[in-house]
């Protein structure tokens, strides 16, 4: 088999570049025509990935973070839509997150992720495109293949991307340490939320996460239900709690058992709509997708289904 590999070495930490033979010697063995390229700045591997879609290439593998996936997805399509549809994505995840992973039950590790990667059937599975303001307030889309979320969780992202010292400890403690710092201080923002022309609501909220698959910040189970292939998005809306009580429920968020807390309500559909009224004027509502910093509201979730095919 034949692939075009695109590699974070920075992922990690930098233990993806540091271990980067060992794992070139074990991918080789599944894809013995392999071409190779290493991404040096942020969003460098979606045009890598576009660009080596436009050339023929058929299988593209990303290795790194949730981040590097994420701008592997964002390779695959353009403003308008897929690049080449019958392209396939494969992974090896090797940063300090590892949410995407989850939801497929893929184990930790570059060794088991190559594994899995020699036996996996490609799966088509739902992509959310994501059109919103970037924090300068210019028009952008973005597409996502795990979660997009705002409100806390996009304030929580904002401050994990600019760490130094809590990421040394890995992507679980990171999120959780910042999780916790931001909470103490972050204040619910009132949002208009409309879903599928059906649900139309202005709330005051925390974080509202627009899940197609289950996993974020570094191993919270935000969206147990949510199944990466049915064509909607499960939606997370939380807020109306006083601190102390999301202090003391932070745990649930790992386990999925904050589903049914009065405080979380959770809705499907298809296309979510997000405008921040006028109490929140002045004070962003930033977006996270795939634990990368995406911009602010206003912004559109629209699910795309089946618009990726997926080796997993």
């Amino acid at each position: 088999m034949s692939a075009f590999v695109v590699v974070n070495p920075r992922s990690a930490n930098g233990r993806t570049g540091r271990d980067w033979r060992e794992i070139e010697r074990a991918l080789g063995r599944a894809y013995p025509h392999m071409s190779v390229a290493f991404t040096r700045a942020r969003r460098e591997a979606t045009q890598l990935v576009r660009n080596a879609l436009r050339e023929g290439h058929h299988e593209i593998i990303a290795i790194g973070g949730d981040g590097t996936i994420n701008e592997a997805v964002n390779g695959f399509f353009d403003a308008n839509g897929p690049i080449a549809p019958d392209a396939v994505l494969g992974y090896v995840t090797s940063g300090t997150g590892g949410d995407f992973r989850k939801t497929f039950g893929v184990a930790a590790g570059h060794h088991a992720a190559i594994a899995r990667l020699k036996d996996a059937q490609v799966h088509a599975i739902d992509i959310g495109r994501l059109s919103c303001l970037t924090r300068n307030g210019k028009p952008q889309i973005r597409y996502f293949a795990n979660i997009a979320s705002f409100g806390l969780s996009g304030a929580v992202v904002d401050s994990v991307n600019r760490a130094r010292l809590a990421k040394l400890f890995g992507g679980a403690f990171a999120f959780a340490f910042h999780s916790t710092v931001d909470m103490l201080t972050y204040r619910d923002r009132v949002v208009r939320i409309m879903v599928d022309g059906q649900y139309d609501e202005i709330a005051g909220i925390s974080t509202v996460a627009v899940a197609n698959g289950q996993y974020f910040g570094g191993g919270m189970r935000v969206a147990p239900g949510a199944v990466a292939d049915d064509g909607a998005f499960d939606v997370v809306i939380m807020g109306g709690a006083p601190k102390g009580r999301m202090l003391a429920d932070m745990k649930l968020l790992y386990t999925g058992e904050h589903i049914g807390n009065p405080n979380v309500r959770v809705l499907r559909g298809r296309k979510v709509m997000a405008v921040p009224v006028a109490e929140t004027r002045g004070r962003a509502v930033l977006i996270e997708t795939d634990g990368e910093s995406a911009g602010r509201l206003p912004a559109t979730f629209e699910i795309l289904p089946r618009a990726l095919n997926l080796r997993c």
